[in-house]
């Protein structure tokens, strides 16, 4: 099936770009003024599509000049409806390839396909879940040693603020303390291996944030004890990666 519009899918819906099927359609009134008369025929923001503010490159004379414009994510029902509004060929065309996709989309083979991906993600997700939960009961019990006692300061301190010790950004100190065997990333966020999830290093916290589309979500967060940086310290160290401070003592 030739794709005449693009499509994009989800495990729920199929959506595809408001300006691009008003582009196919040939619509000779401008975007910002046909959007808004579609939506009178009864559509819904949230339900039958959404809002997307685009960052456009125009050139003017030698210039290029960057612009927001808006368009809009559309659901395949709301696509189809308005393919026929339209009372053209064009509009002809666009229904009867939004039909093929859905019929695609509902076949036996995709069904099963998306539930696959669904319990794939399901158990991608307990996987994680299970290594923060490892992390945590770890930092819960840090082994009662001397260094403990002596680094019973509560203050925490984020890979920033280490990483800045040391001139780098932390990304590049994640990647460092990747490659030295601390931590491993999974599923975007950062965690300790086990040999040190009950050395009382870091202490996770969880965030509230909000994911693409306006969608809450939780995140976790690991912020490093005085014991932690004391040992990243020794850590880097061992590895000839000193922090500024030390460099710029040496060179005088």
């Amino acid at each position: 099936m030739q794709a005449l519009i693009k499509i994009s899918t989800s495990s729920n819906d199929i959506t595809l770009s408001g300006r691009e099927l008003h582009e196919f359609l040939e619509i000779g009134t401008q975007y910002k003024d046909w959007f808004p008369r579609m939506i009178e025929y009864g559509f819904s923001e949230g339900e039958d599509f959404n809002p997307l503010k685009i960052e456009q490159v125009q050139t003017e004379g030698s210039r290029e000049v960057k612009r927001n414009i808006i368009d809009h994510e559309i659901k395949l029902d709301m696509a189809k409806e308005i393919a026929m509004i339209q009372r053209s060929e064009k509009g002809k065309q666009a229904r009867k390839y939004f039909l093929d996709v859905e019929k695609k989309w509902n076949s036996p083979e995709m069904i099963m396909k998306r539930a696959l991906e669904i319990a794939s993600k399901q158990v991608e997700n307990l996987m994680l879940e299970n290594k923060q939960k490892e992390q945590i009961i770890g930092e819960l019990k840090p082994k009662a040693d001397y260094t403990d006692l002596i680094l019973k300061n509560k203050s925490l301190v984020t890979t920033t603020q280490i990483a800045k010790d040391y001139g780098m950004s932390a990304q590049e100190l994640n990647k460092t303390l990747h490659e030295l065997g601390v931590q491993y990333k999974q599923s975007g966020q950062w965690l300790l291996y086990s040999k040190y999830h009950d050395s009382g290093y870091t202490h996770s916290e969880t965030i509230n944030i909000t994911r693409t589309g306006g969608f809450p979500d939780i995140s976790m967060i690991t912020k490093w004890t005085m014991k932690g940086r004391l040992f990243l310290y020794n850590l880097l160290k061992d590895n000839s990666i000193l922090p500024s401070i030390e460099r710029n003592e040496e060179n005088d």
